[in-house]
C-alpha cells in the first residue's frame, strides 16, 4: 500500500514543504532492522574497548590502577549488555509487527552509507578520544557534543530517497533519538491505519522477556503503548533524556571520560589500555587503515572468539521461532549468553598477543567477524544437530589452544565444555539403533552439583535410608551443614553426637512431628518418603533466604543445573565452600561478611509464586536463577521478587546479593 499520507502515485517527487510520513509495515520493518545493526554495532564497539583494559599488575598498572581500570571495564561492559536489551527490545517490536528479527550487520569499520555519515562505527581502544566518540554516539538532541580525534566523517549525504516508494529506503537522522522518534512517529501513523489488532499481529510468546533474560526494558510487545515504551526506553536509557536521567549511557561515558583525563593529569605516565589494534581484520584487508593479524596465535584466538559471537546470533535468532513455555527457547537463550562468558577470557587474550610482524607494538583484538547471513535455523531436531556439531568444533578448537596453559583460554575451554554437555542434552535420539559393532555411547555426565561433591576434599558420603513404621528417612551427609533442627526439634528421634550405629530413628517421635523437622531442614540433607506412597509437597511459595554471613537457604522444587534437586537446598555464597555449589560453612572462619537484612528494591508481585526453580551455577561465575521466586531476607522481608537473577556466589560483589561481575576481578573459581 502506498502511505495514506503520501496522495501521490510512487515515482513523483514529493513536495519539500512537506514530509512524507513512511507508514507501510514493510517501511517499518526495514527502519527496525536498522534499529537493531545500530544496537548490534554499539554493543560490539562497547566491548573492544572494555576488553582493550588492562586488568592486571602484570600489565604494568598499580594495584589502585587496577581497580580503577576494572572498574570501568564493568561499566562499559554493562553498558554493553544494556545495548543488547535495547537489540532485544528492538526485535520484540519486530516480531510484534510480523516479521522476523535481524542479527545480521555489516563488518567493521562499516561501509559509507550503512548507517548516516554522522554515525561512525569501529573497533577502537579505550582512551580520551574513544570515550568522546562514544559521548558523541550517545548524546542528546539538544547536545552539541563532539567526535573523538580520528573518528573521520565523510561529507554529509542523504540516504532518503526524494520519491515516494513501495521500496523501503533509509531515513536520515543525526542522532540515535531522533532515529527512535521518527520511528515511533512512523509507527503511530501505521496502526491508526490498520489498528492495533491487525498491526500488532504475530503471537508475542514468540518474543523474549524477562523469562529468559534479566535485562531492563525487555518486555513483550502487544500494543503501540508498549512499542513506544521501549522506544522511550531505549534513548532514555542512552542519551538521557528527558531531564539527564541518572546512570545514562551518555552520563557514565562522561563521567569515565572526566575521570580519566584527571587521573592523566596526576600521573603522565597512566596508560589503562592495551595497545590493541584499530579495525582490525582476519584477511588481507582492503585498506591500509586496517590491521590484519597475522600472527598464528593471536590469528586462532581471534577465530575461536569469532565462532563463539557467530554461534550466539544463531541461538538467539533461534529462540524467537519457540514460544514461551517450551524448554527450548529458554535453553538457546542460555546457551547464547554463555557463550558470551566464553568470549570474554578469549577476548581478553587476544588483547595480549602480537597483531603480527608487520605492526610492531601492535596487539590483536577481538574482529566479531559475522557471518554472510545469521538467519535463524529451521525449528526441529536438525538445528540442535548444528548448534552440537558447532559447539563440539569450539570446544575442539579451544581445547588445542588450552595447551598454552593460558588460564584465560583454559577458563573459555570450562565454559565451552559445559555448554557443548547441555547441546547434548537436547539433541534428539537417533534414527536407528547402533550397530553391534558400534561402541558403547558415553555415560552421561554426572549434573555439577554431583561433580562438586565427588571432587571435595569432605569425604563423600553416600545417602543413607532409615525405615520407619510410617516413613523412612533419608540423609545425604555431603548436603548437610549441621543448622542442628533436626537433633534440636526431634532428640530422640535424631540423635547428636552419635559415634557408632544409627543416629536416626523415625520411630521415635510422631510421623508428622519427624515430617515437620524434616521440612525445617535448610540444606536438603534430610529427605523422606511416605510408607502411603504421598509424596512430599512442593513449596507454595519459592523462596531464597539470605543467611547473615552465611549461605542461601533456597526453599522451592529445586532444578540444580539441570537435575532434580530437591526442596530444600543450601548453596555457598562466600566462595570458598570446598564443596560448591554447596555450602560447607566455609563462611564461618574465612572472615565472610555480608548482611542479611539488604535494603528491599521496588517489584511488583509475581503473578505466579511457585513452580520450578532452576539454579545453574556458571562456571567460574554467579548462580543463574531463573523461575519465581522472593528472595527474603533472614528475619522474612521481601528483598526482590524476580523471574530471572544472577546471585553472587564468588563473595566479592558490592551488590549483593546479585552479581556486579567481581567473579572476573578477583579470579573467583567454581572447582
Amino acid at each position: 500500500m502506498v502511505p495514506r499520507e503520501a496522495a501521490r502515485v510512487p515515482g513523483t517527487p514529493r513536495d519539500d514543504a512537506a514530509v512524507m510520513l513512511l507508514s507501510t509495515r514493510e517501511h517499518l520493518l526495514h527502519s527496525l532492522y536498522e534499529a537493531a545493526e545500530l544496537e548490534h554495532d554499539l554493543m560490539c564497539t562497547y566491548l573492544y574497548a572494555a576488553f582493550s583494559l588492562k586488568t592486571d599488575t602484570a600489565d604494568g598498572l598499580t594495584a589502585e590502577q587496577v581497580e580503577r581500570a576494572f572498574r570501568w571495564r564493568r561499566t562499559i561492559v554493562n553498558v554493553a549488555i544494556q545495548e543488547m536489551g535495547h537489540l532485544a527490545a528492538v526485535c520484540n517490536i519486530t516480531s510484534a509487527l510480523g516479521g522476523a528479527p535481524r542479527f545480521g550487520r555489516g563488518n567493521f569499520p562499516l561501509d559509507p552509507g550503512a548507517l548516516p555519515a554522522s554515525v561512525i562505527a569501529r573497533l577502537a581502544p579505550f582512551d580520551e578520544a574513544t570515550l568522546q566518540h562514544f559521548l558523541y554516539l550517545e548524546r542528546p538532541v539538544c547536545s552539541s557534543e563532539g567526535d573523538g580525534t580520528g573518528f573521520t566523517h565523510r561529507p554529509p549525504r542523504e540516504r532518503a530517497s526524494t520519491y515516494a516508494s513501495l521500496t523501503p529506503m533509509p531515513i536520515d537522522y543525526d542522532t540515535v533519538g531522533a532515529f527512535y522518534a521518527k520511528l515511533g512517529a512512523d509507527l503511530r501513523a501505521f496502526v491508526e491505519h490498520h489498528g492495533e489488532r491487525a498491526a500488532f499481529c504475530n503471537d508475542p510468546a514468540l518474543q523474549l522477556t524477562s523469562e529468559e533474560v534479566r535485562m531492563p526494558g525487555v518486555a513483550a510487545v502487544q500494543c503501540t503503548k508498549s512499542a513506544l515504551a521501549a522506544f522511550a526506553f531505549i534513548v532514555e536509557q542512552g542519551e538521557g533524556a528527558p531531564g539527564h536521567r541518572d546512570r545514562s549511557h551518555y552520563q557514565v561515558f562522561r563521567e569515565i571520560h572526566d575521570e580519566l583525563v584527571q587521573a592523566k593529569v596526576a600521573e603522565p605516565g597512566f596508560v589503562p589500555a592495551l595497545p590493541v589494534a584499530r579495525d582490525p581484520v582476519l584477511r588481507p584487508p582492503l585498506s591500509e587503515e586496517r590491521i590484519w593479524i597475522t600472527d598464528a596465535d593471536a590469528a586462532a584466538t581471534v577465530d575461536l572468539g569469532n565462532a563463539c559471537y557467530a554461534l550466539m546470533l544463531r541461538l538467539l535468532a533461534y529462540a524467537y521461532q519457540i514460544p514461551r513455555g517450551i524448554a527450548q527457547k529458554r535453553l538457546a537463550v542460555d546457551l547464547g549468553l554463555g557463550l558470551m562468558q566464553a568470549l570474554t577470557p578469549i577476548a581478553e587474550r587476544a588483547a595480549r598477543l602480537p597483531a603480527g610482524p608487520a605492526h610492531p607494538a601492535v596487539n590483536a583484538g577481538i574482529t566479531f567477524t559475522t557471518l554472510r547471513d545469521a538467519a535463524a535455523f529451521p525449528r526441529g531436531c536438525s538445528s540442535w544437530r548444528v548448534f552440537s556439531e558447532r559447539m563440539e568444533e569450539l570446544v575442539s578448537a579451544a581445547t588445542a589452544l588450552a595447551a598454552t596453559a593460558d588460564p584465560r583460554i583454559v577458563r573459555a575451554r570450562r565454559v565451552l565444555g559445559e555448554l557443548a554437555e547441555r547441546v547434548r542434552g537436547a539433541m534428539p535420539p537417533p534414527v536407528a539403533s547402533p550397530s553391534p559393532q558400534s561402541p558403547p555411547p558415553s555415560p552421561p555426565k554426572p549434573p555439577i552439583a554431583a561433580v562438586a561433591l565427588a571432587s571435595s576434599e569432605t569425604p563423600v558420603v553416600a545417602e543413607s535410608r532409615t525405615p520407619g513404621r510410617a516413613l523412612a528417612v533419608l540423609y545425604d551427609g555431603r548436603r548437610c551443614v549441621h543448622a542442628r533442627q533436626c537433633v534440636t526439634g526431634a532428640p530422640k528421634a535424631f540423635v547428636a553426637n552419635v559415634t557408632t550405629g544409627p543416629w536416626i530413628h523415625p520411630d521415635e517421635a510422631e510421623p508428622e512431628r519427624v515430617i515437620e523437622i524434616i521440612h525445617s531442614c535448610p540444606s536438603g540433607a534430610l529427605r523422606y518418603e511416605r510408607n502411603d506412597g504421598r509424596p512430599e509437597p512442593s513449596p507454595p511459595v519459592n523462596l531464597i533466604a539470605l543467611r547473615e554471613r552465611g549461605p542461601y537457604a533456597v526453599h522451592a522444587e529445586i532444578q540444580l543445573d539441570g537435575a532434580a534437586g530437591g526442596r530444600r537446598m543450601t548453596l555457598c555464597r562466600c566462595g570458598g565452600s570446598r564443596n560448591k555449589p554447596f555450602c560447607d560453612n566455609s563462611h564461618r572462619t574465612n572472615g565472610f561478611d555480608a548482611t542479611g537484612e539488604p535494603p528491599s528494591t521496588a517489584t511488583e508481585p509475581l503473578p505466579v509464586r511457585d513452580g520450578k526453580l532452576a539454579i545453574d551455577p556458571e562456571v567460574d561465575g554467579p548462580l543463574v536463577i531463573t523461575g519465581n521466586v522472593e528472595i527474603i531476607s533472614g528475619t522474612g522481608r521481601v528483598v526482590a521478587r524476580v523471574a530471572n537473577a544472577r546471585l553472587c556466589r564468588c563473595g566479592a560483589s558490592a551488590t549483593k546479593p546479585f552479581c556486579d561481575q567481581s567473579h572476573l576481578r578477583i579470579g573467583f573459581r567454581s572447582d
